[in-house]
């Protein structure tokens, strides 16, 4: 077999047992060994499709001959064992980033993401867990949504391929096209459940956006059981681990189910089982995507060993104004905890949850997050995560209360998505990589998680980026080097729009007042130099 195929891009191998199995999903195991033309091997996974076909999908990093070989744990099955085949790889032509500069890693500080060709990668995401379900419709709904975030600048969409929040494995709510994701009992996979997922996922990445992947929510695993639980996850790394993803074990790991009679117990088991999952994830996965996992405040502390993980989650709360206090205090402690990883503020005030969380907490929560040391940040609009339409308004929750109706067409308009889309663009347009906070620039309030507190991030002698979430008086700007050259300028937050300051004359003491904004709401403050 003789296959063509571009760098980083899917190829996907079909393969017909010659063995009937009575449950396919549980009785046979396949994978497939690519060999590149220099470098170790990449052992693959096959999934089930369906009947007794079994797929293989595989992305390239490099161009050249790869040759194949399939290994069954069935080794009489000759369809699915022992099969040898070539696939030519040439360079992509294109450039949708995913695919241009590859997959992302976690670089070498620790601290950020790049693609696998050193390109630095700011994650700047939005919410879609119940994205796969038909309440979000294929392909006007779907498509809509994509290039709304696309065209304000989103780069991850974060959604569930398993069992949803909010409800339980067999609400009506949770279906697609093809149903739920499980047969009854959890005992297999629906593999027509997931063919309509594919369209979803492959139109992301065509887009150019990175899905995470979401396994299910944490309160499933005692209901399902750890070990039907790897092999599911097993699935999803066999289905879509060829595509530049991040994957996500679980969301809200050691929530218990909202109604448990035991909620002690299960958080306990639930951190045991979701590290014994990760632990399978990174055995099985042999593209090496990023791992994490989504938390209830720490991603750190919602497994036993921190380590297996690639990039911490937060969750830093829903409370609007009340809860910037709480992104400060858990961004500062996750960026310098040991051991150290990109983190990611993967949920916090969803836009109009409650009637609440507005624009302006999206931009506090935003620039908070990114300007005390984050590696991204995620969006969300409530109505967009679990997906409402007026037709079919998403409800309450298992515990009798609903988070509000909004339909998707409408919360997708919020401005607070744009302005978060401003946001990741304009961190982009500086190293921000290498950027460090600086508060000693700036004059702080007297408590350090206050939410109009200002914060300054740069690096010495080349950039400052000053935010002022209420700026009445300008921000004062201290130890200005004597030598440096700053020119300065204003960017709207709200807006994108900049307005000009000229050359930065510090007096001798090294402090500068820069005149007062063009109105009075929060903005950032850069001085820079011409290096």
């Amino acid at each position: 077999m003789e296959f063509l195929a571009l760098m980083n891009c899917l190829i996907e191998l079909s393969f017909r047992s010659s063995a009937a199995y009575a449950d396919p999903y549980n009785a046979v195991e396949m994978t497939a060994v690519f060999t590149p033309p220099s470098g170790a091997s990449i052992a693959v996974p096959a999934f089930w499709a369906g009947d007794n076909v079994w797929k293989v999908r595989f992305s390239a990093a490099a161009p050249g001959e790869y040759h194949f070989e399939t290994q069954s744990s069935n080794p009489q099955d000759a369809g699915l064992h022992g099969q040898r085949g070539t696939i030519q790889v040439t360079p992509y032509p294109g450039k949708n980033p995913l695919l241009q500069h590859g997959r992302i890693r976690v670089a070498a500080d620790r601290r950020h993401f790049e693609h696998a060709d050193g390109t630095p990668f700011f994650w700047t995401g939005d919410t879609w867990w119940m994205g796969l379900s038909k309440r979000l419709d294929w392909p006007q709904g779907f498509q809509e949504l994509a290039a709304d975030r696309v065209e304000k600048g989103f780069n991850v969409v974060q959604i569930i391929a398993g069992p949803y929040p909010d409800m339980d494995a067999w609400d009506a709510r949770g279906r697609n096209e093809a149903g739920f994701p499980f047969t009854e009992n959890f005992d297999a996979v629906n593999p027509a459940y997931f063919d309509h997922a594919d369209l979803k996922i492959s139109h992301l990445v065509q887009s150019g956006l990175m899905p995470c992947i979401v396994g299910m929510w944490g309160y499933y695993l005692p209901q399902i059981g750890e070990e039907k639980i790897k092999r599911f996850w097993r699935y999803l790394v066999a289905r879509y681990g060829a595509y530049p993803v991040a994957w996500c074990l679980c969301g809200e790991g050691m929530m218990p189910w909202y109604l448990s009679k035991t909620p002690d117990a299960d958080r306990e088991a639930q951190r045991h089982g979701w590290t014994e999952v990760m632990r399978h994830v990174r055995a099985v996965d042999g593209f090496h995507n990023l791992i994490s996992i989504h938390p209830t405040q720490y991603g750190r502390e919602q497994v036993e060993d921190p380590a297996l993980m690639d990039f911490e989650m937060l969750q830093t709360g829903h409370g609007d104004l009340e809860s910037v206090p709480n992104v400060i205090e858990c961004v500062r402690q996750s960026v310098d905890r040991e051991p150290r990883m990109p983190v990611v503020n993967s949920e916090v005030n969803y836009e109009g949850i409650l009637g609440r969380c507005w624009q302006n907490i999206q931009r506090l929560c935003f620039y908070h997050t990114v300007l005390n040391g984050a590696a991204g940040y995620t969006y969300g609009a409530n109505g967009i995560w679990q997906m409402s339409t007026p037709e079919t308004p998403y409800g309450a929750s298992p515990h009798g209360r609903c988070w509000g109706n909004t339909p998707w067409q409408e919360a997708m308009r919020l401005p607070g998505s744009r302005q978060i889309g401003l946001g990741g663009a304009f961190i982009r347009r500086y190293p921000w990589w290498e950027l460090r906070r600086h508060n000693e620039w700036i004059d702080e309030s007297g408590n350090p998680e206050d939410p109009y507190g200002r914060v300054a991030m740069g690096i010495p002698g080349k950039l400052r980026i000053v935010y002022a979430p209420m700026c009445w008086d300008a921000p004062r700007v201290k130890g200005i080097e004597s030598d440096a050259k700053y020119r300065a300028y204003y960017v709207d937050p709200c807006t994108g729009r900049q307005t000009d300051l000229g050359q930065v004359q510090a007096g001798p003491d090294g402090i500068w007042t820069p005149p007062l904004p063009p109105e009075v709401h929060d903005w950032l403050l850069v001085l820079e130099t011409s290096d």
